[in-house]
């Protein structure tokens, strides 16, 4: 009974990965620094380190993970993001 009980949470943790998707935000020549901190405290609520840290791994690594969650809320996020002039993509995290 036990085992099945451990089976059971395996599967449910692997239904929950991949429905998992990710709002990704690319790295641009355009958009300045301070304004991509602007941009992610103003969608996500984020604070200032947070959206900072997010931004400099952008810049430095050329993207970041930036929201987890279901493909509509990742969906929204990207439009979102589009709509500040910030390249973002939907994936998987």
């Amino acid at each position: 009974m036990a085992q099945s009980a451990l089976q059971e949470l395996q599967q449910e943790s692997e239904a929950g990965v991949e429905d998992s998707w990710a709002t990704i935000l690319w790295d641009d020549p355009v958009n300045l620094i301070p304004y991509v901190i602007y941009v992610l405290q103003a969608i996500f609520a984020f604070p200032k380190a947070k959206a900072t840290k997010l931004t400099m791994q952008v810049h430095n690594d050329g993207k970041a993970i930036v929201a987890v969650g279901s493909k509509d809320e990742m969906v929204e996020n990207v439009s979102k993001l589009h709509r500040y002039g910030l390249w973002a993509t939907v994936g998987r995290p």
